[in-house]
């Protein structure tokens, strides 16, 4: 991407010199400078040129956005405040989904943490994963929440493509069953169980992934 490849706080190259880089018209080209502008990656002004602007400003809750991150192997303390933020809404939409579940989405959430110990591959486990998270969001009956979590779970299915616990036997059973605790606290409508077994998911989660990066050659 190019405010990616780009050296942040740098200028970019006048519009002449980029159209012959990329081979594209000019109106392709304004698009995508709109676009990066509208993610906070880069920032035009008059006289100046259009500078690239330092990753604090980017919108990470922009899907396109989390995903870059995510392509680019990110270190342990993005995938850290990755967690954070997952915390902070993932505990209060699974509380919720307790409390305001209908009985089919209860049944869909069981059904998807069977669905996930049946995963052949780190694909496939990814989508139904995102599922699980998707469907709790869309439980706990509020439309900010699935918002917000839909845009996190992305990232999530980024996460677990490249470090999938299919690959581990040990860790697939143990984050299948700690989703299934999920699963059943939300059908018994528990909230506070289910607030503290959606927080074991995302820290063990977390650990599985910054063990993974220190053990990478």
């Amino acid at each position: 991407m190019l405010a990616a490849t780009a050296l942040r706080g740098a200028i970019l190259p006048a519009d002449a010199e980029l159209l012959q880089c990329f081979a594209v018209s000019r109106t392709v080209l304004r698009e995508a400078l709109r676009t990066l502008a509208a993610k906070g990656m880069i920032e035009a002004r008059a006289w100046i040129g259009t500078r690239v602007l330092p990753r604090h400003r980017w919108n990470l809750f922009d899907a396109d956005v989390l995903a870059w991150h995510f392509e680019t192997s990110p270190g342990v303390e993005f995938l850290r405040s990755h967690s954070e933020i997952r915390i902070a809404v993932e505990l209060e939409s699974t509380a919720l989904a307790a409390i305001r579940r209908t009985d089919e989405q209860a049944e869909a959430l069981i059904a998807c943490a069977q669905t996930m110990g049946e995963a052949e591959s780190a694909e496939e486990f990814a989508r139904t994963d995102l599922q699980f998270h998707r469907t709790i969001a869309e439980a706990s009956g509020s439309p900010f929440m699935a918002s917000i979590s839909a845009l996190v779970e992305l990232a999530l299915t980024a996460v677990f493509t490249i470090n999938s616990p299919v690959k581990d036997p040990l860790a697939m059973r143990a984050t299948v069953a700690a989703h299934g605790r999920v699963a059943e606290s939300i059908k018994a409508g528990d909230a506070e169980t289910a607030r503290s077994a959606m927080k074991a998911v995302i820290s063990d989660g977390l650990e599985r992934q910054v063990n993974a990066r220190k053990t990478k050659p």
